[in-house]
């Protein structure tokens, strides 16, 4: 689950398939009572009816994990971490960040920090899109060493400078379900 709206949906699921739970969080839901595999099934084919996915192994739990501290990070802190990246992961997460990459590359087929890059790249299109912030300060908020900095990593992933894709009327910025 990355967001809130996914978090209602298997409220949703679970209250239709009258399953009592105690909480359900991003990733993470804490179901009263024991299920059996039937009951499994069930929630498994709901959730999937609604785009959903359940995760009952440990990678892919961990993966999703991940996922979620990346975003939470990036999009919905106030500030950016003052620490590495790897490091505040580590820290959340209670896991050796070599464990979690070796993990992460090959359960997603791509680094860690390429998926970092992709959430940060599309805060900063939010951040342009809001026009609240100019490309310097924008640049300070996502801690990119300098403007070029930030316009290089922008044009390496989305083949466009920040300053052609403020000025471009169909801006497009991907949801953070498909990132």
């Amino acid at each position: 689950m990355v967001s809130n709206r996914c978090k209602m949906v298997v409220k949703e699921e679970l209250n239709k398939l009258g399953i009592f739970y105690m909480i359900v969080d991003m990733g993470v839901v804490d179901i009263m009572d024991e299920i059996d595999e039937s009951k499994r099934e069930e929630i498994r084919k709901a959730l999937h009816q609604s785009g959903l996915e359940l995760m009952d192994d440990k990678k892919s739990v961990l993966i999703e994990k991940i996922k979620q501290v990346i975003i939470e990070m990036i999009h919905y802190d106030c500030e950016l971490p003052k620490i590495n990246f790897s490091d505040y992961l580590s820290q959340k997460l209670n896991y050796d960040y070599t464990y979690m990459a070796n993990m992460f590359s090959e359960v997603q087929g791509t680094t860690i920090e390429k998926c970092i890059i992709a959430h940060k790249i599309e805060r900063v299109k939010e951040l342009i899109m809001y026009n609240e912030f100019n490309l310097t300060e924008i640049a300070w908020k996502m801690q990119y060493s300098s403007v070029s900095h930030l316009s290089n990593q922008f044009k390496k992933v989305t083949g466009l400078t920040p300053s052609h894709f403020k000025n471009m009327k169909d801006q497009r910025r991907i949801p953070l379900e498909d990132l």
